[in-house]
């Protein structure tokens, strides 16, 4: 990231994927145990910082006229949800770190997780050295994205798809657990085996905990991927959702802090019950977060447009997409679709009847009618069209998109 954005809209899209970055990379620092990449979420901080002082300074200056004001602080707003985010990445991985601890059953059924974080070596003479990333699709081909990669002791953070693999290479990825073992074979990766659980599991209070977490991971992820949507598409549905996911956490919470200490007092090692704690309370703060940012929406405040436009404008696109009768979604199951592989798209939410279904599983059957609201790579737009029904068009040639049935012409 040696290039600093020139304006406010750039500098919201790029703090918009830092942040993420920094959580995925603090949850994979655990799961992975890493230090290294633990120590990596605290200098993207410091970026972080920059990020957020030089945005408050333009929004600052900005205003111009009192009527200004309004606008410019729901910016402001989101601003500070973003850096708040930022900073529950940097807790997380001081469980690395400090040494906080962190159960195995915990790192076993985070590899369950709706989304995983993945890393894989690229070996030499494999299909992915001396070839531009782009040219492997991964997010259409494996359903996993490249959050970083680390170069012999450099790390790369700002990866387009121009940046070329070399041998030596370690990618840092997340994304579906299915695609993992396309993923490794394109790098000629051995075969890898997900972390299992002890021969002793917890007692029961404790398990229930470990569980509710890996939970409480997805449910604070769902609600800041909702929350953007919300903001980009002027949304008071999405924005009520997101506010009932984060009620939800803050009860997730509490019944997790009470297995917690009733655990404590069984024959059980209380040495990483610390860091479930510490992973709780990171995660109900990511959710109140998307709270923050949603609430301008659902007090009908005045949204500065430039949220819309950054927010629309980073590394991943949220679509709305209604699926057609008749088309390939109408009537399958989520899992038979394999969305998240491709076109490597994350389903956040499905509106039915009025109602969100948040985070759907894949037993949950599409049906003419719902609409999808879901997160992935620009170039896969087409493909999850098509899916549902739909060709994209540019009838004005002016970038602003439409659907059309597939069979009309």
């Amino acid at each position: 990231m040696d290039e600093r954005p020139r304006n406010l809209r750039e500098m919201l899209a790029e703090a918009k994927d830092l942040s993420e970055l920094m959580v995925d990379l603090a949850y994979a620092s655990l799961f992975f145990g890493d230090p290294d990449m633990a120590e990596e979420v605290g200098d993207l901080e410091e970026r972080m910082n920059e990020l957020v002082q030089d945005m408050r300074g333009v929004c600052i200056m900005a205003v111009r006229r009192p009527q200004d004001a309004e606008g410019m602080s729901s910016v402001l707003q989101v601003i500070s949800a973003i850096e708040r985010i930022g900073n529950d990445a940097v807790n997380i991985a001081r469980i690395v770190t400090h040494k906080v601890g962190i159960p195995a059953e915990l790192v076993a059924d985070l590899s369950g997780a709706a989304e995983v974080s993945h890393r894989v070596l690229v070996s030499e003479g494999s299909r992915m050295a001396h070839r531009e990333l782009v040219a492997h699709e991964l997010p259409v081909q494996t359903g996993m994205r490249v959050m970083a990669i680390r170069r012999d002791r450099d790390w790369l953070t700002d990866v387009g798809g121009d940046t070329v693999l070399v041998p030596g290479d370690v990618l840092f990825l997340r994304g579906s657990p299915d695609g993992i073992a396309p993923l490794r074979e394109l790098a000629a990766a051995a075969p890898w085996t997900a972390p299992q659980v002890p021969e002793d599991p917890f007692t029961t209070d404790l398990d229930r905990a470990v569980d509710v977490l890996v939970e409480m991971k997805n449910l604070s992820e769902a609600a800041v991927g909702l929350a953007y949507s919300a903001l980009v598409l002027g949304d008071l549905g999405l924005a009520a959702e997101v506010r009932a996911l984060e009620d939800r956490l803050d009860e997730m919470k509490d019944r997790l802090e009470l297995w917690v200490l009733r655990a404590a007092s069984d024959k059980v090692d209380p040495t990483p019950l610390r860091g479930l704690l510490h992973l709780s309370q990171a995660a109900e703060d990511i959710g109140d977060q998307a709270k923050q940012m949603v609430w301008m929406i659902e007090q009908r405040e005045d949204v500065h447009p430039i949220l819309g436009l950054a927010l629309g404008d980073s590394d991943d696109v949220v679509l709305r997409l209604p699926v057609a009768e008749g088309s390939e979604a109408d009537q399958a199951l989520l899992s038979d679709l394999r969305l998240n592989i491709e076109p490597g798209f994350t389903v956040l939410a499905i509106r039915r009847g009025g109602q969100y279904l948040y985070r759907p599983r894949g037993r949950v059957r599409l049906r003419a009618g719902d609409e999808l609201i879901a997160r992935g790579p620009d170039e896969g737009r087409e493909l999850l069209a098509a899916r549902c029904g739909w060709r994209v068009v540019d009838p004005d040639g002016d970038g602003d998109m439409e659907l059309e049935p597939l069979g009309a012409r």
